[in-house]
């Protein structure tokens, strides 16, 4: 079991079930739980910095890379994205909410081993992931389609907030860790 330590910017994650689509190529499978944002221990109450979190199916595996699966359970530091090849940036990211703009907004959770790549970024569809993790507001079903203007929204409010509680120690540009960032990933549905 994953829990936050109150110390830096936590972003917990903790998973509670999973959904699975019929589409006429298969069953995708999309694991979903609730995220909240916490400043040294505190659970902030901004309706924008807690939701639901939709994921890759399970079970959580860092290894092999590539794996499609989503990350597993674990305590992990955060990091800037921000290089010219890169499809996602934390900084300098398309202002529009159209799902065609790039680069769209977003941070990495750094996972020891192989597996790289693994973002916060905004989701669409059904799941807009290969183990990265998607915000959006609710999931009751399976039916339900990750909306990306909100999705997008949710990541840019945890960009935010990370950054002017971090001050100082956010970095400002690039592809760096971030001092006192973490994500804090829960459950094994």
């Amino acid at each position: 079991m994953a829990v936050i330590l109150g110390d830096g910017w936590e972003l917990l994650v903790v998973r509670r079930f999973e959904q699975a689509r019929k589409t006429p190529r298969g069953e995708k499978i999309r694991t979903v739980g609730t995220y909240e944002v916490y400043h040294d221990g505190v659970r902030q109450a901004d309706p924008s910095l807690q939701g639901q979190m939709a994921e890759s199916r399970g079970p959580g595996a860092n290894r092999p890379r590539a794996n499609g699966k989503r990350v597993a359970e674990g305590r992990y530091a955060l990091a800037t994205q921000g290089t010219p090849e890169t499809k996602y940036h934390t900084f300098e990211y398309d202002r529009s909410e159209r799902s065609s703009g790039r680069p769209k907004p977003g941070f990495e959770i750094t996972v020891p081993g192989p597996r790289t790549g693994i973002l916060v970024h905004p989701g669409t569809g059904f799941l807009a992931s290969v183990g990265c993790l998607n915000p959006c507001t609710n999931l009751p079903d399976e039916t339900e389609n990750i909306d990306y203007a909100g999705s997008r929204r949710r990541v840019i409010a945890l960009i935010d907030d990370m950054a002017a509680f971090l001050g100082r120690h956010f970095p400002s540009s690039g592809e760096l860790f971030i001092p006192r960032g973490f994500a804090v990933i829960d459950g094994e549905p």
